[in-house]
């Protein structure tokens, strides 16, 4: 089919490779064996599109996956494979009860 002038051609929108020296963050579309500390009892968990968040029993809230917009919860846009606790919430004394993750956010339903 030929083009003419104005015609728009359609292509699938990419991400931009990381900076050379990034870490590679896998992000996998299917259910995957994660290893927590030993100590970590999960009451909660949720699923963005790239992130995931859980809340253990005594109310700490730990993240990993993409974190591009801030989603993370630790103050910056670092992508992790690995869980990381959310220390905002430790160091403020809130305990973290509900966590529900969207495309690009994590909504925490906090206890002071």
């Amino acid at each position: 089919v030929g083009s003419s002038p104005g015609d728009t051609e359609l292509t699938p929108c990419q991400e931009q490779p990381a900076a050379e020296d990034s870490a590679f963050i896998s992000i996998q579309a299917f259910p995957a064996l994660l290893d927590l500390p030993q100590d970590l009892e999960v009451s909660k968990v949720s699923c963005g599109s790239r992130h995931t968040a859980i809340v253990t029993r005594g109310g700490e809230l730990y993240t990993w996956g993409w974190g591009k917009y801030g989603q993370l919860g630790h103050g910056d846009n670092v992508s992790s494979d690995q869980p990381r606790r959310v220390e905002y919430l430790v160091a403020e004394g809130l305990r973290a009860e509900e966590v529900v993750c969207g495309p690009w956010t994590t909504y925490v339903c906090v206890l002071e």
